[in-house]
């Protein structure tokens, strides 16, 4: 009895201890549509990511998760991130295909991730 009482609490302090994780909403406010209607506001943050420039708070925050939200396709990612990604990557593919050639090389240079997203966002209503 005593072990079924200990195995017990060890689960749930197990549990409790790795909680379902998400990445910080601190930028989730973050006016999308903004950035990819301005390059010049927009190309910074790619070269963020790149390592090819200076990186932004939201920048880095960003950098520190994209390969494995790629690889999850954004499992950790709060609703408005999800909505984001998508919302970024398909003016990436539509809009920026060099920018996003150099990305996808980068952050899925087998490219194992990338093609369910050029799938379904390639060519999606309203990403000019």
């Amino acid at each position: 009895m005593n072990t079924l009482l200990v195995f017990c609490i060890i689960t749930v302090v197990a549990v409790s201890a790795r909680p379902n994780e998400q990445y910080s909403d601190k930028y989730d406010s973050v006016d999308l549509k903004q950035i990819l209607a301005n390059k010049r506001l927009l190309h910074p943050y790619i070269k963020c990511l790149l390592d090819q420039g200076k990186c932004s708070p939201d920048g880095k925050e960003l950098k520190s998760h994209i390969k494995e939200a790629l690889e999850n396709y954004c499992a950790k990612c709060t609703e408005t991130q999800q909505k984001g990604t998508k919302e970024v990557i398909g003016h990436l593919i539509n809009n920026e295909p060099g920018y996003w050639q150099e990305l996808s090389k980068k952050y899925d240079s087998e490219g194992k991730y990338v093609h369910k997203y050029e799938d379904e966002l390639r060519h999606i209503k309203g990403s000019k």
